[in-house]
């Protein structure tokens, strides 16, 4: 899994909590919406929408969506809070 990263995802809008590898060549929004995905197919309630952000839970700071998730501060372990 050497381009994937293991984070755990919170989504405070279910009161739910996944973890997920997300690939690490891909775009912050590329991944939001993988991961939203992956949140609606699993809790059966979470509506698809296309304006996700992803915030850094430690340190509360967004990410941009245009960045590749190797560029960012997001690796094994990182804590990420998805916001609709």
């Amino acid at each position: 899994m050497e381009y994937k990263v293991l984070v755990k995802l919170f989504v405070p809008e279910i009161e739910n909590a996944y973890e997920a590898y997300i690939p690490i060549n891909k775009t912050v929004g590329q991944v939001s919406l993988l991961l939203n995905h992956m949140v609606s197919s699993l809790s059966g309630v979470y509506p698809a929408e296309s304006n996700i952000i992803l915030y850094n839970r430690r340190t509360n700071t967004p990410y941009d969506r245009g960045i590749l998730v190797r560029d960012t501060d997001i690796r094994n372990g990182t804590e990420l809070v998805m916001i609709s």
